[in-house]
């Protein structure tokens, strides 16, 4: 396993927006939801690992390659905003290893016999509904 790639907080813009849902009075007046947006192109994470991530099929990718990530959980913006940076790193991290290589696996001599006698019963089913030659219609 490759080490843990580092998210550089100079490389990640944060903007505060309003947060949804119930909020009582202070639902107009803060700002406490935060949204991250990190654009994978420009970054200085490892080639292997933009690509990777580039590659996930994921909603919070853009087709430019920024990762724009919502965090309105907490009730104040410096718990939202390193709540978005963990969610961040936690994406990273995901595809910071290459996947393992498949190995193609062959059939055993047993489960080879079970499918062909299978095959042979079915056969030999099939072959019993087969019209008989000389009989009357």
């Amino acid at each position: 396993m490759s080490a843990p790639c580092i998210i550089d907080p100079a490389e990640v813009e944060f903007k505060a927006v309003r947060a949804q849902g119930p909020g009582g009075q202070n639902v107009n007046k803060l700002s406490s939801a935060v949204q991250l947006r990190f654009d994978v192109p420009a970054s200085s994470l490892a080639p292997d690992v933009k690509h990777r991530l580039l590659a996930l099929r994921d909603r919070r990718i853009t087709d430019e390659g920024v990762v724009v990530l919502k965090s309105q959980s907490h009730r104040s913006q410096e718990a939202n905003r390193a709540d978005a940076m963990r969610r961040l790193q936690q994406l990273v991290d995901s595809v910071s290893s290459p996947p393992r290589p498949r190995r193609p696996t062959r059939p055993s001599h047993g489960s080879r016999l079970r499918r062909l006698k299978a095959k042979a019963e079915r056969a030999q089913v099939k072959a019993g509904r087969a019209r008989v030659d000389g009989l009357p219609h």
